[in-house]
C-alpha cells in the first residue's frame, strides 16, 4: 500500500511539473506595472497585433484561432502561441450580467507589426491592431466561468470607480493558461482600459 502511494504521489508531482513547463512555453505579452490599489494592479502595454474573432462560444472561438496559429493563413506559417487569450464580452453599464455576444483574441508575438502579420484563410478571423494603452488588472484563479467573470468584474469596476479612475470601453477577460491545467493553478484576470 505504500508503494502505491508513493507511486501516486510521484506520478502526481510529475504531472504538476509538467504542466508547469507547458505553462511556461508560451510566451506572455510584455507590460509594465504602474501602479497597484487593493488588488486591483495598473499596467502599461505597449501597441499590439491581435487574431480576433466573434464568437459567443469559447471552443468554436479559440478551434479558429489556433487553426490560424497553426498555418491556416496566407504563407502557411506557424506562428507561436502567447499568453493571454483575450475574451471580451458585451457587458451593460448598468448591471455586470456578460451577455453571449462576444470576440477572443490571440495576442501576436511581442514586437510583431501588422505588416508581419500574415493574413488568415478563414474570413472569421481578422487582424487588429491594438494601440498603447493604460489597463486596470484584477487577478483570480479557477475556470473563469461566467458568473465568477462577471462577480470580479464588478469589483474591478467598483473598485476604479472608489478610487476615481475613469475607465474606458468595455472590460474583457485575459487567460493564461492551456485548457488541461487544473483551477486552482489557472490565472485568470478582468481588465479594462483606463485613464489617470
Amino acid at each position: 500500500m505504500r508503494t502505491m502511494l508513493l507511486v501516486v504521489g510521484a506520478v502526481a508531482a510529475i504531472l504538476i511539473i509538467a504542466l508547469f513547463i507547458m505553462m511556461s512555453s508560451a510566451g506572455t505579452i510584455p507590460y509594465v506595472v504602474t501602479g497597484k490599489i487593493d488588488g486591483i494592479e495598473y499596467r502599461h502595454y505597449p501597441e499590439l497585433v491581435l487574431a480576433t474573432v466573434d464568437s459567443s462560444d469559447d471552443n468554436a472561438g479559440f478551434s479558429l484561432l489556433l487553426a490560424y496559429i497553426s498555418g491556416s493563413n496566407r504563407p502557411k506559417e506557424k506562428i507561436p502561441m502567447t499568453a493571454p487569450v483575450i475574451s471580451s464580452q458585451k457587458i451593460p453599464m448598468t448591471a455586470p450580467v456578460v451577455s453571449d455576444a462576444g470576440t477572443m483574441s490571440f495576442v501576436m508575438p511581442a514586437g510583431t507589426t501588422r505588416d508581419e502579420t500574415p493574413d488568415p484563410t478563414d474570413s472569421r478571423v481578422r487582424i487588429a491592431v491594438v494601440p498603447e494603452r493604460d489597463i486596470a488588472v484584477l487577478r483570480f484563479s479557477g475556470y473563469a466561468p461566467p458568473e465568477d467573470v462577471e462577480k470580479e468584474t464588478a469589483r474591478l469596476l467598483e473598485g476604479l470607480t472608489s478610487e476615481g479612475v475613469v475607465t474606458a470601453d468595455q472590460p474583457f477577460l485575459m487567460r493564461y493558461d492551456t485548457p488541461w491545467t487544473p483551477g486552482f493553478l489557472r490565472r485568470n484576470e478582468v481588465a479594462v482600459e483606463i485613464h489617470r
